[in-house]
C-alpha cells in the first residue's frame, strides 16, 4: 500500500482531500528538505540535531468565514522555542487562527511572517478527520515523509525504520497494520503524534491535542509535547483546560476573536482578562463584517 499513501499525500499537498490532510501547497516552501538525512529517533521520539528555532509573527491579522471575522485585528510574536497555549470561549477563532499559521486558511488582512524559513506541522482535530478512508496506522505515518521524499518516490529503508520507530514512541508498535477506522480515540490520536514525530518540523500546531483522549494518552502525549519544547522546537496548542494550561504552558494567547491578552500565562489568564474574553463573546454580532482599520 506504500504507492497509494503516497498518492494521498500527492492529493493532500494540493489540497483536494483537506480532512486527512497536513500538508497544502505552503508545505512546498515551509519544508525545504533535500534528501538527505535529519535528526534521528533517539529515546523514542525526534531529536534536535538539525533543528531551526523558529518564530511566527502576526501583524493586524485578520482572518474571515466569508465576510465575517474569526480572528480579529491580532497582532503579536510566537518566540523562537517558544510553548504557547491558544484558549478563549468557543468560536473565538482559536482553530481558525491555527489554520491560518498552516497556510490552510487564507487571510482577508495583515500578514503572518516567519524569521527565515521553518518546517510546519499541524495536528488537526480529531472530529475534523475522515476516518473512513481505508489507510493502515504504518501508512498515514508515513505521510509526514512526503516533504522530504516527494510524492512517488520509493520508500527508503531508512526512513521505513523512522516511521516503525515513531510508531513504538507512541505505543502503538503492535499496530502498524491496523485499519485506521478501528482505532479508539486516543490510539488515534496517538498515531497523527507519530507523523508528527516524522515530519520533524520546526513548528508544532496542535488543535485540541487532548480532547476525547484518555489520561493515560494525555500522559504520554504531553511528555511529547515538553520534549518538544526542550528541544527548541515553537509548540503552538489550541487548549480547553485552563488548570493544564497554568500549569505546563509558560506562554498564552487568550482570544476573543479580537486579542484578549498575549503573554506569559499567569498574566494572560488574569480574572479580569477572563472576564472581558467571556463579556466579549456574548457580545458578538454573528452578522458583523471584516471593519477596515488604519494600519
Amino acid at each position: 500500500m506504500a504507492w497509494q499513501v503516497r498518492v494521498l499525500c500527492y492529493i493532500n499537498a494540493h489540497g483536494l482531500l483537506e480532512p486527512l490532510g497536513t500538508f497544502c501547497r505552503h508545505c512546498r516552501a515551509a519544508w525545504p528538505f533535500s534528501c538527505s538525512d535529519r535528526a534521528a529517533l533517539g529515546r523514542g521520539c525526534l531529536g534536535a540535531g538539525g533543528m531551526t528555532p523558529a518564530a511566527l509573527t502576526l501583524a493586524d491579522l485578520t482572518v474571515c468565514h466569508g465576510r465575517r471575522p474569526a480572528v480579529h485585528h491580532v497582532s503579536g510574536r510566537f518566540a523562537p522555542g517558544s510553548l504557547t497555549a491558544i484558549v478563549g470561549p468557543n468560536g473565538a477563532g482559536k482553530s481558525t487562527l491555527l489554520r491560518a499559521l498552516a497556510g490552510l486558511h487564507q487571510p482577508e488582512s495583515g500578514r503572518i511572517a516567519q524569521d527565515g524559513v521553518a518546517r510546519i506541522a499541524l495536528l488537526p482535530q480529531l472530529a475534523s478527520l475522515d476516518r473512513a478512508f481505508p489507510i493502515a496506522c504504518r501508512d498515514v505515518v508515513m505521510q509526514g515523509l512526503w516533504p522530504r521524499i516527494g510524492a512517488f518516490r520509493a520508500v527508503p529503508a531508512n526512513e521505513q525504520a523512522r516511521v516503525d520507530a515513531a510508531l513504538a514512541a507512541v505505543g502503538l508498535a503492535g499496530l502498524a497494520k491496523r485499519p485506521v477506522g478501528s482505532l479508539s480515540a486516543g490510539q488515534l490520536q496517538r498515531l497523527l503524534f507519530a507523523r508528527l514525530l516524522v515530519q520533524d518540523a520546526d513548528i508544532l500546531l496542535l488543535d485540541e491535542p487532548f480532547n476525547a483522549v484518555d489520561a493515560k494518552t494525555a500522559a504520554d502525549l504531553l511528555r511529547l509535547i515538553r520534549q518538544w519544547h526542550g528541544e527548541g522546537r515553537t509548540v503552538i496548542a489550541v487548549l480547553h483546560d485552563l488548570d493544564l494550561v497554568a500549569r505546563e504552558f509558560p506562554e498564552t494567547l487568550l482570544l476573543a476573536r479580537d486579542l484578549i491578552a498575549w503573554g506569559p500565562t499567569e498574566q494572560a489568564l488574569s480574572a479580569a482578562n477572563r472576564l472581558k474574553a467571556r463579556q466579549m463573546a456574548e457580545g458578538w454580532a454573528e452578522e458583523a463584517e471584516a471593519c477596515e482599520r488604519a494600519a
